[in-house]
């Protein structure tokens, strides 16, 4: 996602800094040039935070939480040292933030907040954002769905149903230890048959929503960004065979897919949460969506 909208302002012809830990203009622990960077700057985009598709062993916790919080606070210090702050941070969350949601989804107004580690990382990562007062600069914390583009979370499910094995995710009853349940991290039994929510957007739609929030000044706080029309697992995997040309797909059970996230060292809940978010404040703000519907979304994606 980064990538993209580095490539998407520069292709508009704006100077972007980057700050990373290899190959950026700056480093996350050089407090003079971020300072520098962002004063006078017209947007700030917070995207830093390590990948959650690992195992949630106790180091990969501690590090997707600093790796978030630390940058944010790392920005805000930035943003509070200088003396022209930018009108407006862009930072990254997450729609994980919601609970399992099978009865109906999640706007930003009546939303409900989950609970688990993966909830705990993005309050956390919120919190930071939005403490204390930063008068002169508007905040956004983009709540992001599942992006869809080239490569990403698209390249195992398509390995997988090249193999056959596109068929839907099934949740089930599986032993968690007491220390995953301690630590949060024990995916529960909820949806059966692949009926767990699929929220998703297109990459392109990510941008042009930070377009759009820059020349929609009303818009602050929480924003959920996602396609208005959410999939289920199992029509996701339909619709990635049907692209794919793939005349069918072997189910994967719950113990199936335990053995294999413990093979490739990744966790199932990133397949069997039901994430059923809507863009509700988007939509009311009159935000189009180029992407609107999965299959087109997926047929873009595999090009």
């Amino acid at each position: 996602m980064g990538g993209v909208l580095v490539q998407r302002l520069r292709e508009a012809g704006r100077h972007v800094i980057t700050v990373g830990r290899g190959g950026a203009d700056l480093r996350w622990d050089d407090a003079s040039g971020l300072a520098r960077a962002v004063d006078g700057a017209a947007l700030v985009l917070g995207l830093a935070g390590k990948s959650v598709n690992c195992r949630y062993t106790p180091a990969n916790r501690a590090e997707i939480l600093r790796s978030r919080v630390g940058t944010t606070a790392a920005l805000s210090r930035a943003i509070r040292a200088v003396d022209a702050p930018p009108p407006l941070w862009i930072n990254a969350s997450t729609a994980t933030i919601y609970r399992h949601a099978e009865d109906r989804p999640m706007t930003e107004r009546a939303g409900e907040l989950g609970a688990g580690f993966s909830v705990g990382i993005a309050r956390a990562w919120e919190r930071e954002l939005f403490s204390g007062e930063l008068p002169g600069t508007r905040r956004v914390a983009l709540r992001t769905a599942i992006v869809l583009g080239h490569g990403g979370v698209l390249g195992p499910i398509g390995a997988l149903a090249r193999l056959g094995l596109g068929g839907a995710q099934w949740d089930g009853r599986w032993p968690s230890p007491g220390r995953r349940r301690r630590a949060g991290t024990a995916h529960r039994f909820g949806a059966r048959w692949g009926a767990q929510r699929f929220s998703w957007i297109h990459v392109e739609d990510v941008a042009r929503i930070v377009g759009f929030l820059e020349s929609h000044p009303e818009l602050d706080g929480p924003i959920n960004v996602a396609s208005p029309n959410p999939s289920t697992n199992r029509e996701l995997q339909a619709a990635v065979r049907r692209v794919l040309g793939i005349p069918f797909g072997v189910p994967m059970p719950r113990w199936m897919l335990e053995i294999g996230a413990a093979a490739i060292r990744t966790e199932t809940e990133l397949v069997l949460k039901s994430r059923w978010v809507l863009p509700e404040r988007l939509q009311e703000a009159g935000f189009r969506f180029a992407y609107p519907d999965l299959e087109p979304a997926l047929r873009e994606s595999f090009a």
